[in-house]
């Protein structure tokens, strides 16, 4: 009886292991336009941002304005605070600086998390936690400059320049 027990025990657990890698292989293979959609409809099942590299960066920089607040999206296991939402953009522009953070080895990664939460504060600690159309614009066209002053440029020449560094903010 004990060897039936145990018998499916184990048959349950390489069943569980199996189905949970072949999720991580859809979130590894997810396109920016699947990532997207995911997010748009709060399907997006992987507690971390995909594996996305600078190849896609212009895909997700068309997404930077996205003001629709999304509620289901990988959070930093870390951070003490709770982000229940977060816009669209400012999120697609967090996954562009996870991208960045991955190329340098930011001391600041924790996985493939640029920072604690998806959102900005000011640089000076002065203002936590800015959630606003106003934070959200400076960053999305910090972040678009960014990439169309460099484009043409080899990613290792310009990735360790943070699109931010001549605004007020930073990444919580």
């Amino acid at each position: 009886m004990k060897t039936v027990k145990l018998i499916i025990v184990l048959v349950s657990l390489i069943i569980s292991t199996s189905c949970h890698k072949d999720n991580n292989e859809e979130i590894k293979n997810v396109n920016v336009d699947q990532y997207i959609q995911q997010l748009k409809s709060g399907k997006y099942d992987s507690a971390d941002l995909p594996a996305f590299t600078y190849l896609d960066i212009p895909a997700l920089l068309a997404y930077r304005n996205e003001t629709q607040k999304i509620t289901n999206f990988p959070r930093n296991g870390i951070s003490s605070f709770y982000q229940q939402d977060c816009t669209l953009g400012l999120y697609v522009l967090w996954t562009i600086e996870s991208i960045r953070a991955v190329a340098i080895s930011s001391k600041y990664l924790i996985g493939r998390f640029p920072s604690q939460n998806p959102l900005l504060e000011k640089s000076d600690y002065s203002e936590l936690f800015l959630d606003t159309n106003e934070t959200h614009e400076i960053a999305s066209k910090a972040y678009y400059d960014w990439w169309i002053a460099n484009k043409k440029k080899e990613f290792s020449e310009f990735k360790n320049i943070d699109p931010l560094k001549n605004t007020v903010y930073k990444w919580h």
